[in-house]
């Protein structure tokens, strides 16, 4: 029987890549920091189907304490077998112009959002290499292919994501450990209620042209992904384009957030 892992898998894509494969009759360890959240994810996957409570491991881990998901993710493969597929799901985004954000919460970013990621991997990494099979999947962002006005630290650490992912991609090739990363889009998620109450006006004239994506969405076209063993995950036409043809397209994205940005000073 497949096993998942997944970080981050208590609410948002991870949660709803986690209703995927438990639908399909698949393992799944969700991994995350609040309890609480775990136990409500926990029913909420089992709902009206007791039977696969038996399919569903909760662990309570910070992605930043690698010993301490390293633990974790060992508990979790002791109880359902080796890791098949890693989702590396956890993460955060506190919207902020860089000089007004305190260094404290911008490393916090970089560290879930890229350490964490790391972490994740190096977890199930060896052990893949060994048996010759694995696929992990980062989740990223639409951020990593353009500099958003206050998310500075966002940004930059899902940009060096997208590098860590290529780079690791490389070196898994040959020992048959796949490597993926999708960049999905605004989603309709808890993080993202709470981050819309703090997005400036400079990054919604950026981001205001594409309606969020339902979570369970996202979800379904990154486990599509994982089925055909695409590397890269691009979510809509607008988003595929940037990723593509960004040298373009940014400019004019710019120039619209620039506008916002000198009517802020003048008023």
């Amino acid at each position: 029987m497949l096993h998942a892992i997944i970080t981050g898998g208590s609410s948002g894509i991870g949660l709803e890549v986690a209703r995927t494969f438990v639908e399909r009759g698949c393992s799944v360890s969700l991994i995350a920091r609040r309890r609480v959240l775990l136990e409500k994810a926990w029913s909420d996957l089992a709902e009206g189907r007791p039977e696969r409570h038996a399919l569903i491991r909760i662990a309570c881990a910070d992605v930043t304490d690698r010993a301490g998901l390293s633990a974790a993710v060992a508990e979790a493969e002791a109880a359902f077998g080796p890791c098949d597929i890693l989702i590396a799901s956890a993460g955060r985004v506190d919207p902020a112009f860089f000089e007004m954000q305190s260094p404290e919460i911008f490393e916090a970013q970089v560290n879930i959002n890229l350490v964490g990621a790391a972490n994740a991997a190096r977890a199930v990494y060896a052990g893949m290499k060994t048996r010759g099979r694995g696929k992990i999947v980062f989740i990223s962002s639409g951020a990593a292919a353009i500099g958003i006005p206050g998310y500075s630290a966002y940004c930059a650490s899902k940009t060096a994501l997208k590098g860590f992912a290529e780079a690791l991609r490389a070196e898994a090739q040959p020992f048959g450990v796949g490597i993926s990363i999708a960049y999905p889009p605004d989603t309709r998620t808890p993080q993202y209620e709470e981050e819309m109450r703090h997005r400036p006006d400079e990054a919604k004239k950026i981001t205001g042209i594409l309606r969020p994506w339902p979570a369970s969405k996202v979800a379904e076209k990154i486990v599509k992904a994982i089925d055909r063993g695409a590397t890269d995950v691009h979510f809509g036409f607008a988003l595929t384009m940037l990723a593509l043809f960004g040298a373009f397209i940014k400019p004019v994205l710019y120039w619209r957030a620039l506008q916002t940005g000198n009517r802020r000073e003048t008023t």
